[in-house]
């Protein structure tokens, strides 16, 4: 039978690379658990994993249960710790994923008023996943995931918030801003300044450089907005940011905005929970206040 300690020890080890390291982590001994899997392999008729000169290899069946694990254990632990909520007489706990860089600020706004609406519930934000944050959300990582891009999935159900456009920001005077709009060809020239994500993540990418053929001179990355308005206010860059998120922040900034093509590169904040969990008196209270809150 698999036990929830073999499939523990298996993502200890697949994390540390070593079963030392795995040992320390699970406040075990290293033979103990080399006790523990070597009964679990001569039980099971498997080897898990194989010595491969100083580092371990995990054999095809090994893999498997490593897959296993990184899909259950998220499950049991997050079951355990509502458990633990409920015997405490909190009423549960909110986990919400952010896939939004520059909603933060936004989202700050919304957690105000759900702490103060629902104090018996524990409330926690996650900005990086061990995958990506729908299949955080599936694997029950997280309950809650704020995306701007989301996924048609059966399991899932995804809400919009609030709409916003993207816009280029740059110092008031740069040579665009006498421009009506920016034509893909204006930035081969230019750096741009983007949140950190992968190009294919990015609209300005996908659905305005790319399909004109066109990429930017150069460019870097900066985690939070206000470092890209400052970039942009010294003219050191491009940056691309809701437009909203300029008049909060960058006011006192010399900046100018230009809009993205004729029409403008229009986007949609949605908020993703598995289905049926909308349901749930705290997760709909969260819903129902994020969709009430506009930036200005």
């Amino acid at each position: 039978m698999i036990d929830v300690q073999h499939l523990s020890i298996l993502r200890e080890v697949a994390r540390t690379g070593s079963v030392t390291a795995a040992a320390e982590r699970l406040n075990v001994s290293q033979s103990a658990l080399s006790h523990a899997i070597a009964k679990f392999e001569e039980r099971s008729g498997i080897k898990v994993w194989m010595k491969d000169g100083r580092s371990l290899r995990f054999t095809q069946a090994g893999n498997y249960l490593l897959s296993l694990a990184e899909r259950l254990l998220p499950q049991l632990e997050h079951a355990q710790r509502v458990l633990s909520d409920f015997a405490d007489g909190r009423r549960g706990a909110l986990r919400a994923g952010m896939e939004c860089h520059p909603c933060q600020k936004w989202l700050m706004g919304v957690t105000g008023p759900y702490l103060r609406r629902w104090p018996d519930v524990d409330f926690e934000v996650c900005t990086a996943f061990r995958f990506d944050g729908v299949a955080a959300l599936l694997g029950h990582e997280i309950d809650l995931l704020i995306t701007p891009d989301p996924i048609d999935r059966p399991e899932l159900l995804f809400t919009p918030v609030f709409d916003y456009e993207l816009v280029l920001i740059m110092h008031q005077d740069h040579p665009l801003v006498s421009k009506p709009w920016a034509e893909p060809q204006d930035l081969l020239a230019e750096t741009l300044v983007t949140v950190p994500v992968s190009l294919e993540r990015l609209d300005i990418y996908s659905r305005f450089l790319v399909p004109a053929n066109c990429r930017p001179h150069h460019r870097i990355t900066a985690e939070t907005t206000e470092l890209m308005l400052q970039l942009s206010a010294a003219g050191r860059g491009i940056s691309v940011l809701p437009e909203w998120l300029l008049h909060e922040e960058g006011q006192g900034l010399p900046l100018r905005s230009l809009r993205i093509g004729p029409h403008g590169l229009h986007k949609s904040i949605h908020l993703g929970v598995r289905k049926d969990e909308q349901r749930i008196d705290y997760i709909a209270g969260f819903l129902e206040i994020a969709s009430n809150h506009q930036p200005s």
